[in-house]
């Protein structure tokens, strides 16, 4: 897709769409009345009727425009100019670039609003191109008939005389970011049967080779020679063979501190012998979301040559059922040595990841970051719009957090007292893999706390926002590639 910063009157814009941003309530930008002045003004009048809110991303459609080069305009609402915040422009943007995006060879401009409010103007720039990338694609991969396009050409139109060097750096940051996040997207949506292990770190390989990274596959003979025995038992049951991918982006000194960022591929879960009854099955292929937005992330990280240090790793299974599948009452002896009885197969992302954590480690990472569909208690605790932090280090845990509201993502913070480590005792081993019905979400990240070897670590557990279960007008169904704007905001501050 054609994608171009201008500096323009919008009036003077050629486009099939012109997006113009209105605020509710207060004074309109000098901009916003030069256009409602070319419309004879037909905005205010829509104003007037109440047509006009400028509510958050509540919609207007002009559909014949004669009086502009742009052949129809869309209305988006801002909301009160002093809230605009990342969050808030990146709604209003994808809702409107999505309603432009059911039919092919469209030609859109998007105007950046004139009243930020506290945004920068190149921040908003990135939001808009991130938009126009992840708003014109769909998850329709198997469909014969696409419901969503990519656009022919588009245009992010700043007010005249505006730097438009710099702000093509902030929309090609914006492109790298929704490109990135367009791949954690597609690996999640496609089919078990698609990606499975193998077939994950060849894809990994691929994109790897295209953005400069190092990548790094460890099969089933190279896991068990350093002693994944947590990971290995839980892909027993399938005929598909292990995997961990190992990427990584020397972009900082060499004496500089290394990020590890860990992400559970669990390619599809069916629970193990603790089976999954169908409706808690059928969407199992996302539960490889944190691989996947591990791999987006480092893509983009190596693409934007950030000078940092950063390696990420996916552990990589498939979770099934067959004659050697790993069974209830087994008990597991981690990379690290802490033995672990088995209460739940469906508890098996942490037996995965825990190893990996383990690796990372002992493999230099200084600071840790793991991302996982670990628990539906997660979302029972925080819906599935917002994810759940866990940390044993609260500096660490602030910078994620920090992050993660630059980048607009919704995190939540949630305890780790040590009162927790007593629902995973066990009688024959050092520990359970499952804590019992109540703070299923804390239990798993104390689980996994045993395995970072006290080194400064984040848990995001991203259970609810990873995989939409339905559309809404700003955000497609199915994957929604969460955080990898996280994981690229977390790797560009001074803070590592």
């Amino acid at each position: 897709m054609e994608l171009r910063v201008v500096s323009a009157s919008a009036r003077e814009v050629e486009a099939d769409w012109l997006v113009v941003g209105v605020p509710e309530g207060g004074e309109w930008s000098n901009e916003l009345i030069a256009l409602d002045d070319a419309l004879l003004e037909q905005l205010s009048r829509l104003r007037e009727a109440g047509d006009l809110t400028g509510k958050l991303a509540e919609l207007l459609i002009v559909p014949d425009t004669p009086t502009l080069k742009s052949r129809r305009l869309l209305l988006v609402g801002l909301g009160v100019p002093s809230e605009l915040s990342v969050a808030r422009w990146d709604k209003a943007a994808m809702t409107a670039v999505r309603q432009v995006s059911s039919k092919a060879d469209v030609r859109i401009a998007v105007c950046v609003p004139e009243q930020l409010g506290p945004l920068t103007r190149d921040r908003a720039v990135e939001i808009a191109a991130t938009s126009l990338i992840v708003g014109s694609h769909g998850q329709d991969l198997y469909k014969a008939e696409r419901s969503r396009f990519p656009f022919a050409a588009a245009q992010i139109v700043l007010p005249p005389g505006s730097d438009v060097a710099a702000a093509s750096a902030a929309s090609d940051r914006g492109r790298i970011l929704g490109e990135a996040i367009n791949l954690t997207r597609e690996l999640v949506n496609r089919t078990p049967d698609d990606i499975y292990p193998e077939s994950f770190a060849a894809r990994a390989q691929a994109e790897a080779a295209k953005c400069g990274l190092t990548c790094q596959v460890f099969d089933e003979k190279q896991l068990a020679a350093e002693h994944f025995d947590s990971l290995l038992a839980v892909a027993k049951g399938s005929d598909r063979p292990a995997r961990m991918v190992v990427l990584e982006h020397r972009g900082g000194a060499a004496n500089s501190p290394t990020l590890a960022y860990v992400g559970k591929g669990v390619t599809f879960d069916s629970g193990g012998l603790s089976i999954k009854p169908t409706d808690g099955m059928l969407t199992m292929k996302c539960d490889m979301a944190g691989a996947a937005t591990v791999l987006g992330a480092m893509t983009a990280i190596a693409r934007l040559k950030l000078p940092v240090n950063v390696i990420g790793y996916a552990g990589l299974v498939e979770n099934m059922l067959g004659a050697q599948a790993y069974k209830l009452g087994d008990v597991l002896t981690a990379r690290n040595g802490v033995t672990i009885e088995v209460h739940n197969t469906d508890a098996e992302g942490r037996l995965v990841i825990n190893d990996v954590l383990s690796y990372a480690a002992d493999h230099g990472a200084d600071r840790l970051i793991d991302l996982a569909t670990l628990t539906g208690a997660c979302v029972v605790a925080l819906g599935e719009d917002v994810a759940g932090a866990f940390s044993n280090n609260q500096p660490w845990c602030d910078a994620v957090l920090a992050g993660a509201k630059a980048a607009g993502e919704d995190l939540w913070q949630l305890p780790m007292f040590d009162a927790y480590n007593e629902l995973l005792k066990s009688d024959v081993a050092d520990c359970k893999n499952v804590g019992g019905r109540w703070g299923g979400a804390i239990t798993a990240a104390k689980f996994l706390e045993k395995f970072v070897a006290g080194k400064p670590w984040v848990h995001l557990d991203i259970a609810g926002p990873a995989f939409a279960s339905a559309n809404k007008g700003h955000r497609e169904g199915g994957a929604t590639g969460c955080f990898v704007r996280t994981l690229v905001e977390v790797a560009s501050s001074a803070t590592i």
